[in-house]
């Protein structure tokens, strides 16, 4: 029965630790992705104005 206790005292504390990990970095690795988003569809919005204008 004690050995028990033990087990469950030891994974009680383990699972505080855990907890107090700090959380991995995704964010700005989503931040750069929407930020190189922005600027391919800056790139084919102008892309897109220069032909209209070379058609004009």
């Amino acid at each position: 029965m004690k050995k028990l206790i033990a087990v469950f005292v030891s994974a009680l504390f383990a699972t505080a630790a855990f907890a107090q990990a700090p959380a991995p970095q995704k964010a700005p690795a989503q931040a750069e992705m929407k930020a190189e988003k922005a600027e391919v569809k800056a790139e084919k919005a102008e892309a897109k104005a220069e032909k209209a204008e070379a058609k004009k």
